[in-house]
């Protein structure tokens, strides 16, 4: 990213003041937190690319009312622009910009810290790993989940749960499979108990087999194909059409695990639906699992199968 890109990327998080200032009506609390759902959901359709500016406009008027508002409105508006912070990070993160996604992650944090909000400290942490899960720091991962967890029975359990299963992924990436189950094994007893109504962090309750979702992606990273198999296969019947770059994720990284499992010709089948779906979002993480898939189809590049896949991964691979 050169200067001119990551200026753009951060400009709606450095608006200079003094702003003139204005009357905070406290309906607009729930404006953005109603408005943050809708978001949620256009994601799951568009990708990143269609909402990045939409959501960064969004946590600029949110920025410059805080300066203006007072008391438990300017507290609730805080906790509502660490929520849009999050999110713009999540979609330069999914957009393949991990420069921009650990600027606003660190937006998320300082913004969660002014709220004096723990549930939301706690989920800014858990967004932090998530970026060094992308960036294979599996350490990293460990260390800033483990901060979230210590002293953890104040949290909610949503909280809690994302915590866990970003640990799991840190330790696939340690190649430590008996962490991995214990983390997602805990989280799953977790579930029945979340109940809270906050607009952010819903995966977990928004996602048909969330938790088997992590544990799949864990196994592909550890290796265990058969197991990753018979996860993907009873995780993807779950999946709705409507989460369309989820679901396209989730192809790309069962068609790998057919791939390391010298099931050529499974990879490539699961691999058409894949990348008609990659057309679509524009989503880097989607492009980075096609990536793994065709580095595993290596053994393969010269025969058929090979040129096949070739074939159907060009309009996604050709002048990137």
């Amino acid at each position: 990213m050169n200067r001119r890109q990551f200026a753009s990327a951060t400009a709606a998080a450095l608006v200079t003041g003094p702003t003139a200032s204005q009357h905070v009506d406290p309906a607009l609390i729930g404006y953005f937190e109603q408005q943050l759902e809708g978001h949620y959901r256009a994601d799951m359709f568009l990708g990143p690319h269609d909402l990045i500016g939409t959501v960064s406009a969004q946590y600029q008027l949110i920025d410059k009312l805080v300066r203006s508002a007072k008391g438990d409105v300017r507290r609730g508006l805080l906790r509502a622009g660490a929520a849009y912070a999050a999110l713009v990070g999540w979609l330069y993160q999914d957009a393949g910009d991990l420069a921009a996604a650990t600027f606003w992650r660190g937006v998320t944090q300082e913004i969660a810290v002014r709220s004096r909000d723990p549930h939301l400290i706690g989920y800014s942490l858990v967004n932090q790993a998530h970026v060094r899960t992308d960036l294979g720091d599996g350490h990293g991962v460990i260390d800033l989940c483990e901060a979230v967890l210590e002293g953890s029975d104040r949290l909610f359990p949503k909280v809690r749960i994302m915590a866990m299963q970003q640990q799991a992924h840190g330790a696939s990436l340690v190649g430590d499979r008996a962490a991995v189950d214990r983390l997602i094994d805990t989280a799953g007893g977790l579930l029945p108990r979340v109940d809270d109504c906050l607009p952010w962090g819903n995966a977990c309750r928004r996602t048909p087999g969330y938790l088997e979702v992590q544990r799949a992606t864990c196994y592909g990273r550890l290796g265990l194909g058969r197991e990753a198999e018979a996860l993907w296969a009873q995780v993807l019947d779950g999946v709705p059409l409507a989460a369309r770059r989820d679901r396209g994720v989730y192809l790309a990284r069962r068609a790998t695990v057919a791939a390391e499992s010298r099931q050529p010709d499974h990879a490539v089948e699961i691999a058409r639906s894949a990348v008609e779906i990659a057309r679509e979002t524009r989503s880097a993480r989607m492009l980075r699992e096609l990536g793994a898939l065709e580095r595993a189809m290596g053994p393969w590049h010269d025969a058929p199968v090979g040129r096949d896949l070739a074939e159907i991964l060009a309009p996604v691979t050709e002048g990137s």
